[in-house]
């Protein structure tokens, strides 16, 4: 009888949490337009899921509604199932124009049972080539997983379920281009890239395993600071003009952060060591005339 009622209670709480859960995700139709697939990309379930689908004739994709300079962005995501080898999934924040800004999570497909490649970059004035891959350790397909980065103007830092895996530095002072001044929105997508995406491209996308989905849930740039231009005079709320956040203590810890303390810094070594499959600041034979400078600096970007 005990047993019995304890069970009761057991799946009581589970769907009681469950149901708290859907009342409190956000609805994605206030932030988020999907603007590419031709009716492959839906926003669900009153709001809160929002599916992308591939197949043969095209991807899918969207945006936010609004534009940001500096910003703390969360998205929850459930990949590509089974065979999902020549699909890339992503999750980014970019610029406009051909000397963008870009700041990017791409998910890898994989044959089944190999494990998922998240592959990150940094972009500044049009120039990327800071490619940094991990393994995820986990099942990025069975659940949902929280994706974060982290943008202020003294790095950049790359979350997986609250661990750091990547930070990139400020490092104007010695000649590297940071993203400062041109504000980004934040993408995603579904597209095959099965020309490079899974082991460069030697295996191709199986579209009999198709349509292929990746799905969204609780995007949240509830911090970060919106751009915006009212009767011809730039805004950015909830900054001042100046580019300090004006949001209030924990809220604005975010752009303050000037480092990662020493708990984070141990994270992110353990995830480097452990899971980093490839590292520009390592590839001497592609940058045979010298690594960039953030590789080398003293003070330089912690991937390497």
């Amino acid at each position: 009888m005990v047993s019995h009622t304890l069970l009761v209670m057991s799946i009581s709480l589970f769907l009681c949490l469950n149901i708290l859960l859907v009342v409190h995700a956000k609805d994605l139709n206030q932030d988020i337009d999907i603007t590419w697939g031709d009716g492959r990309g839906n926003i669900l379930s009153n709001g809160t899921l929002l599916n992308l689908v591939l197949d043969q004739s095209s991807g899918s994709g969207f945006q936010s509604k609004a534009e940001y300079l500096y910003g703390k962005f969360d998205m929850q995501i459930k990949l590509v199932p089974g065979n999902s080898a020549g699909t890339v999934t992503t999750f980014y924040l970019k610029s406009q124009g051909l000397t963008w800004d870009e700041i990017d999570f791409e998910f890898l497909g994989n044959v089944s049972g190999d494990p998922y490649i998240v592959h990150t970059n940094v972009y500044t004035q049009g120039k990327g080539d800071r490619e940094q891959q991990f393994y995820l350790w986990f099942d990025p397909t069975a659940e949902f997983h929280n994706y974060s980065i982290l943008w202020n103007p003294s790095h950049i830092v790359f979350y997986i379920d609250g661990k750091p895996i990547r930070e990139f530095k400020n490092l104007e002072a010695l000649g590297v281009a940071y993203p400062k001044n041109q504000p980004m929105r934040m993408y995603g997508s579904l597209w095959n890239a099965d020309d490079w995406a899974t082991r460069g491209g030697l295996v191709k996308t199986n579209w009999s395993q198709g349509p292929f989905v990746a799905s969204f849930m609780n995007y949240n740039s509830e911090n970060a600071c919106v751009w915006s231009i009212v009767n011809g005079t730039t805004t950015i709320s909830p900054c001042s003009p100046g580019g300090s956040s004006s949001s209030s203590s924990s809220s604005s810890e975010w752009f303050s952060q000037r480092g990662m303390d020493s708990s984070s810094k141990k994270v992110l070594r353990w995830v480097q060591k452990k899971f980093m499959v490839y590292n520009y600041c390592k590839d001497k034979k592609r940058f045979s005339k010298g690594l960039p400078v953030e590789c080398t600096a003293k003070n330089k970007d912690t991937n390497s």
